[in-house]
């Protein structure tokens, strides 16, 4: 703040639509010669003094984040075939983000999968679950060892002894074989809890990138979800996309710094992803009686929002209105944007009732361990960066320019595995930052 004040800094990159036509090996000299690089010295100087890349957690009020090192040392895998099975493939192991009532079960569920498009299961192998209690500076408990099953599962019920209050705690399970790690949250909420849901890619992406590995984000998308979080909604996103995704996806919604949320994938490939949604949000209101306040998506999710009993006053639409759905739903079109501006001036936007929800849910964006590596390891000549004081409303931002966005803005993203870059994987040593790669 003594930097900068509290004005914002913005370098918004502006790309022409015929810039796509040109080869991909010119377009780095292209934008090297017109802006700047993320490499530069402002992105220098902003990365030593956010100290962002340091640990596996975010710090928060300027607590020291606990390092994890695993309980449990490496051992002999259960199963003799199980070394020959894990020779040259890297692991894609996930957590299912898990919500919970302060007095109903409170579960956990894994899935340990190797390979592209998850080719080797982890069968009858030990896994240990920890949890940091006392999030951001708490200490990993250790309060588990399971056996994944025939399908590479596990799940694991937190005992009474070990209950958990309101508040978002992180999770890790890690292979005691190889110590190869899955990082998740578990968010335990009172009943009455209000969210606003949001569907990844028809909120979000505005095209398929020219690298076909980073779809753009639309213009203010990310302004709107903080504004969201900042009255004190908890964040969901759902997404028709496997589980086997994961990593992939929430390491682009880290490196867009979207603000943390619970985000639901499907079960693996589903011929009816729609349906899935539908059912995760009714599972929602109807078993941990959460009340959905505004929801946000793509023309195909009208019908799974009205599935819901929403008004089409809480519904909100980015594409093209059409007359079949003008009275169901609210359309933006003028981009997130000015629909900001709209929701700061109206009576729509009013803060979340539940005043002991909002002081424990997690504040800030995504921080998963890697993904320092991630961003380090990708092409950053695309990218735009615009970077505010630190605080709970003042966090880094990715834009990109207004008129970029609206332009490709009826573009849809690609389904294909590699559109969200490489899968982040990671291997726990003891006495090693989980983030220090």
């Amino acid at each position: 703040a003594k930097w900068w004040g509290q004005k914002r800094i913005d370098y918004a990159l502006y790309c022409p639509d015929a810039l796509t036509a040109f080869p991909t090996v010119a377009l780095p000299h292209l934008f090297h010669a017109s802006y700047w690089e993320s490499t530069d010295v402002v992105s220098f100087l902003l990365r030593q003094v956010m100290r962002h890349d340091n640990s596996s957690i975010l710090e928060l009020d300027g607590k020291e984040v606990s390092v994890f090192t695993p309980s449990k040392p490496r051992e002999k895998w259960q199963r003799k075939r199980t070394h020959v099975k894990l020779r040259n493939v890297t692991a894609n192991h996930r957590i299912n983000d898990a919500l919970a009532n302060e007095d109903g079960p409170q579960v956990l569920t894994g899935r340990f999968m190797y390979g592209p498009l998850d080719m080797v299961t982890l069968t009858g192998e030990k896994v240990d679950v920890h949890i940091m209690t006392q999030p951001p500076s708490g200490e990993w408990l250790y309060l588990d060892t399971l056996v994944t099953n025939n399908s590479g599962r596990v799940s694991y019920t937190i005992p009474e002894s070990h209950r958990l209050g309101v508040g978002v705690y992180p999770i890790k399970m890690v292979v005691r074989g190889d110590h190869t790690f899955a990082d998740s949250y578990i968010t335990v909420l009172p009943k009455g809890t209000e969210f606003v849901v949001f569907s990844i890619d028809g909120s979000f992406a505005a095209s398929v990138s020219i690298m076909g590995s980073d779809p753009k984000v639309r213009a203010g998308a990310v302004d709107v979800v903080r504004h969201w979080q900042d009255l004190g909604y908890l964040i969901i996103y759902v997404t028709g996309r496997p589980d086997m995704q994961k990593q992939r996806v929430v390491a682009w919604l880290a490196q867009h710094n979207f603000p943390h949320g619970v985000v639901s994938f499907c079960d693996g490939l589903v011929h009816d992803p729609l349906r899935h949604k539908a059912n995760f949000l009714k599972l929602l209101i109807s078993e941990l009686h959460l009340r959905v306040h505004a929801a946000y998506g793509s023309t195909k999710d009208v019908a799974v929002y009205s599935a819901i009993s929403l008004s089409p006053m809480q519904i909100y639409i980015v594409g093209r209105p059409t007359k079949k759905l003008q009275q169901q739903c609210q359309f933006i079109t003028d981009g997130y944007a000015a629909h900001l501006a709209q929701l700061k001036y109206s009576h729509r936007a009013r803060p979340a009732r539940n005043t002991a929800t909002r002081m424990a849910l997690r504040k800030g964006s995504f921080g998963l361990p890697g993904q320092g590596d991630f961003l380090r390891s990708r092409n950053h000549l695309l990218r735009t960066i615009s970077a505010q004081p630190s605080g709970p409303s003042h966090r880094h931002e990715r834009t990109q320019s207004q008129a970029d966005g609206e332009q490709r803005g009826q573009r849809s993203m690609s389904m294909a595995a590699g559109c969200w870059g490489r899968a982040m994987t990671g291997r726990l040593e003891p006495g090693a930052a989980t983030g220090s790669k």
